[in-house]
C-alpha cells in the first residue's frame, strides 16, 4: 500500500519517465530476437562442426559441439531476462516540498 502523499492517499504515486519499462509488445519483440539470434548461431556451430569433423579437423568440432550444446540454455536466459528498470527507486534529494504544485481546483 502506498503512503499518504499530501492528504491525497486515494491516488496512486506518480510514475516517473526515466524508469518505466518498454511496453510489453517491444520487450516480446525484443527477447524474440535474442532468442532466435541465439539459435542461429547454435544452428551454425552445429553445421560446423559436422563439416569440420568430416574435413578432418579435429581440434575445432568439438568446441563447436560444445557451443550448439550450451546456446540453448544461454539463449533461454536470454529470452527470459527482464527490463530491470523499475518506478519504486526513489529520486534523488526528493526536491523541494515548498515547490510543489498544489491539488487544483477539482482537488480533494
Amino acid at each position: 500500500m502506498s503512503s499518504p502523499r499530501h492528504g491525497r492517499s486515494d491516488q496512486p504515486d506518480a510514475i516517473r519517465i526515466t524508469t518505466v519499462g518498454n511496453n510489453p509488445q517491444a520487450d516480446i519483440s525484443r527477447r524474440q530476437k535474442k532468442y532466435a539470434i541465439a539459435m542461429t548461431i547454435r544452428t551454425l556451430c552445429f553445421i560446423g562442426a559436422a563439416i569440420s569433423g568430416a574435413a578432418g579437423i579435429n581440434w575445432l568440432w568439438p568446441f563447436l559441439i560444445f557451443g550448439s550444446l550450451v546456446l540453448p540454455y544461454v539463449a533461454v536466459v536470454l529470452a527470459n531476462a527482464n527490463d530491470s528498470r523499475s518506478s519504486s527507486l526513489p529520486l534523488p534529494g526528493g526536491g523541494d516540498p515548498q515547490r510543489q504544485l498544489g491539488a487544483g481546483p477539482h482537488g480533494s
